[in-house]
């Protein structure tokens, strides 16, 4: 499915707390970095991000804790799925895990990010484009 400029909506694992994200997603990518693999218990997470004026929690509350000094980390109080990221440098952005979407088909990944900081067996194997860090510093 094409990204456009449709209400996309999601939420947590028990469903106590659920958003919507308006406007058009962007920078959809696959993040290999420990923080996101650490917080998600998973190899890899996918992202994609939304204009933070766009992000809004329509039911509950989403807790937040600061994951780095750089960063904050949104999620679900109850049952922990993590489900967003906002970086204090990009106050306007809301970064939101794709796969917290109720379709998260909606927003395919364009690229990978951060893989040198990858586990081996869980390289990108897709052919999108690689970056060792991030999109701004090029491909890796």
């Amino acid at each position: 499915m094409a990204i456009d400029d449709s209400v996309l909506s999601g939420g947590c694992h028990c469903g106590a707390v659920r958003y919507e994200a308006r406007g058009r997603p962007f920078h959809p990518t696959i993040c290999h970095c420990v923080d996101c693999r650490r917080v998600a218990g998973a190899p890899v997470v996918a992202w994609f991000s939304v204009r933070r004026a766009e992000f809004r929690v329509v039911r509950g509350a989403m807790r937040r804790y600061a994951s780095s000094a750089r960063a904050e980390r949104g999620f679900c109080g109850d049952c922990g799925t993590p489900m967003t990221f906002r970086e204090h440098d990009l106050p306007d952005e809301m970064d939101v895990a794709t796969a917290t979407l109720d379709d998260p088909s909606a927003v395919p990944p364009a690229d990978h990010t951060r893989v040198a900081a990858g586990i081996p067996w869980a390289a990108p194997c897709d052919g999108l484009p690689s970056y060792a860090a991030t999109r701004d510093k090029g491909p890796g």
